[in-house]
């Protein structure tokens, strides 16, 4: 089992946590955590576009000129895709993007993206994140104690003050164990977490 230092806010070593292989010390398959990526971004896609084919424009219904004797080409309607104001050739309607992954393979590209991290040095795990106030100084603060530039933290609970404090900054992400996916954790630089949430997820996930 992997062993990781704990950190407090003020950046400071204060211990050690071992992580379990089972979730963090798995064999990353990237395939996986492609597929998972690809499948979250597919399905946030709205899917609404539109525009109209040469039989839902309107006018056209009369032959602009006749077949022969003008010089111009021939043309049956004003509707034709060439004419300014005619329908779209193979115009895009609305869809769904959506695709299904099977828990097994969801749960697996989480283990894989997160045993990643801890592979790279890119994963903290802090003991606790308590604020007094809602006060984005403050957050800021532990982030650069923590030399965390672009990351995800972690939450075991909804804590107002911690996720209102980092709402405003800009490159810091937070979560709740049960919100946990594996695009914000690729996307970010560092995962945090807390020691709770570790608990959490070990207890989920193992």
């Amino acid at each position: 089992m992997a062993n990781v230092s704990v950190y407090n806010m003020e950046g400071k070593e204060v211990g050690t946590i071992e992580l379990n292989d089972a979730v963090f010390g798995v064999e990353v398959n990237e395939h996986l955590v492609h597929m998972a990526v690809v499948q979250q971004l597919a399905n946030n896609r709205q899917g609404t576009q539109k525009a109209k084919t040469r039989s839902e424009v309107s006018g056209g219904g009369r032959k602009p000129w006749r077949q022969k004797g003008t010089g111009h080409a021939r043309q049956g309607s004003t509707r034709s895709p060439q004419w300014t104001g005619g329908g779209v050739v193979f115009a895009p309607v609305p869809r769904d993007y959506s695709f299904k992954l099977n828990k097994k393979e969801k749960r697996a590209a989480l283990k894989s993206a997160l045993t990643s991290r801890v592979q790279a040095n890119k994963l903290i795990v802090v003991d606790e994140l308590k604020f007094d106030s809602i006060k984005t100084k403050n957050f800021k603060q532990v982030m650069d104690n923590l030399k965390v530039e672009k990351g995800l933290v972690v939450l075991a609970e909804n804590d107002t003050n911690v996720v209102m404090s980092a709402k405003n900054m800009a490159d810091i992400h937070t979560t709740l164990t049960n919100q946990l996916n594996v695009y914000d954790v690729m996307k970010a630089n560092t995962v945090v977490l807390t020691k709770d949430a570790v608990k959490t997820i070990e207890e989920v996930y193992a």
